[in-house]
């Protein structure tokens, strides 16, 4: 879905301090063009005329003067040196696996601009502008997704998107695979000659666990919202009990993401002919729906930590050395430290992992609580009609299970993992990168797991109107909940007989994966910077 912002948007403006996820998003999936700022132009300026003094006076600083890594001891001469930033370009690329997506590295492409134009990392700001040139032009470099350590940052990731810009690797241009020397060509950029420090400027910083991240975050919020009104359809359709949304319960755990994923709910279900009170025997519901709002808000605490750490690093500096112009006078310093070291990403995405995990672990029992007649409160078995003869969803549970049961090996931590590298120069790394990627797998997954539960809902709340002799349960539901209720409907036709289901899950995992099934939904109690309620709206 191209969210209401990024229509509005014309373009956006990197200046190295505000980029914002839902920024990143409108560039990196909607191709929304990217200008830099002109302070950001004089800042970088300023922090180059201090490399140039460097040069100029033979000062030894770290790859500016010297090699790298374990060859810190080493110096260059001012001859070797462009040899140099080549040299480490080249040996650098060392990616294995399949590539990035190219929303991925559309990401990287800004957030490696975006950070240099804080002006700290004494590149040309030629070379940053070549950089959103290939972004704004279409040549996405082929990065394949493994080979980083997550310290020093993502060396090898972000080698095979500056080899394009020195015309050497691989590159997508419309489509079509091809040698990154014939995709800047085509695409009329030239490519750039690289100066001292430049290759390390590119290179040296988080940007391919960044990049991942903020996508995965932002997908994860929209998974968060979607597994809310999925988990309201099938609250109606187990004649849920709405006593346990009562909010004096949950202000009495003062656990603000369980406040506030109590409130959404509650508001979802408002005026609804299918909820139900304690009656008889059947005080309270399973946890499934009762514990709801503790799971939900408990993932709602953990995506608001992720997208705050997130949101931060996308205006980071996180190359090796780092360059500070003196303001009164000329000269500055040059300090060699460590902002590459992914420790802080590492951590908050192996978190994110473990918090999507658990949507989708919370969406396959309450899937189980729809198929099974002994639990869904006289719904036929597997939601079928004619039993026996037809299966209806009884595999459709398997699927998530076994989804779910993948989810559980991806969450295990990375970042508690470090191999050392460069000789035991870099003796600590953080695994970020891994971390990301996991999270997005996870995430991708329970997408899939919640789809399926949709899908259950909405086939058992027709076998409810069925059972009352209605022609339609639209009536029955609570307000909020129609319009997702017809969208999926309207892509996928309630299930009368048995046919191939594969489908009918990828339609309905496509809604939730463009974000369509929160779109149709009030704004919600949390609504982070950069994304506004309208945002939510086709």
């Amino acid at each position: 879905m191209l969210l209401c912002y990024t229509r509005a948007m014309k373009h956006l403006v990197i200046d190295g301090c505000s980029l914002t996820i839902p920024d990143l998003v409108a560039a990196a999936r909607h191709h929304v063009p990217v200008v830099l700022d002109e302070d950001a132009v004089r800042r970088m300026a300023a922090s180059r005329a201090v490399v140039e003094d460097a040069m100029k006076n033979r000062l030894v600083r770290y790859g500016i003067t010297t090699g790298f890594g374990k060859f810190c001891s080493v110096t260059i001469s001012d001859e070797d040196n462009a040899t140099l930033q080549k040299n480490l370009i080249m040996s650098h690329a060392c990616g294995q696996g399949s590539p990035f997506p190219e929303e991925v590295v559309r990401a990287m492409m800004l957030l490696r601009a975006n950070a240099l134009a804080v002006g700290n990392s004494g590149i040309r700001p030629l070379v940053v502008q070549r950089l959103l040139d290939m972004l704004n032009a279409g040549v996405i470099p082929v990065v394949p997704e493994q080979g980083s350590l997550g310290a020093s940052g993502d060396l090898a990731p972000l080698s095979h998107i500056a080899l394009v810009l020195i015309g050497m690797g691989e590159a997508w241009w419309k489509g079509e695979r091809m040698p990154g020397s014939l995709a800047m060509a085509r695409a009329g950029i030239q490519p750039v000659a690289l100066e001292a420090k430049e290759g390390l400027a590119l290179i040296n910083g988080t940007q391919a666990m960044t990049a991942t991240g903020a996508l995965a975050v932002h997908d994860a919020l929209m998974a968060y919202r979607t597994a809310t009104i999925t988990a309201a359809l099938t609250f109606q359709a187990l004649r849920g009990i709405t006593e346990a949304l009562d909010p004096r319960i949950h202000e009495l755990r003062r656990q603000q993401g369980q406040i506030d994923a109590a409130h959404d709910l509650r508001r979802i279900l408002e005026d609804s002919r299918l909820v139900t009170h304690p009656t008889g025997s059947r005080v309270q519901d399973a946890y499934a729906l009762r514990c709801t709002p503790q799971v939900h808000g408990a993932v709602l605490t953990a995506l608001r930590h992720v997208w705050d750490i997130l949101s931060t690093e996308l205006n980071a500096v996180t190359d090796n050395p780092l360059i500070f112009p003196h303001v009164m006078r000329p000269g500055g310093d040059i300090l060699s430290g460590g902002n590459f070291h992914g420790e802080p990403l590492a951590l908050a995405l192996d978190y994110l992992g473990i918090a999507a995990s658990e949507l989708a672990d919370l969406s396959e029992r309450r899937l189980e609580r729809l198929v099974n007649p002994a639990l869904s409160e006289g719904l036929p078995a597997f939601l079928a009609i004619n039993g026996g003869l037809n299966s209806g969803f009884m595999i459709v549970q398997y699927s998530a299970a076994s989804l779910v049961s993948e989810n559980k090996v991806l969450a295990h931590p990375a970042s508690v993992d470090s191999i050392p590298s460069s000789a035991n120069q870099e003796d600590h790394v953080s695994m970020g990168t891994i971390a990301a990627r996991k999270a997005r797998r996870i995430i991708e997954h329970t997408q899939r797991v919640l789809a399926m539960e949709l899908l259950a809902a909405c086939q058992a709340l027709d076998l409810r109107a069925i059972q009352q002799g209605l022609p339609s349960i639209e009536d029955q539901l609570a307000p909020a909940t129609r319009p997702a209720y017809s969208i999926v409907r309207t892509t996928v036709p309630f299930l009368d007989k048995d046919r191939v289901m594969y489908p009918d899950l990828d339609a309905a995992h496509a809604l939730i994966a463009e974000g369509l099934i929160p779109g149709c939904v009030f704004a919600w109690s949390w609504m982070p910077d950069g994304l506004s309620a309208i945002d939510q709206i086709e």
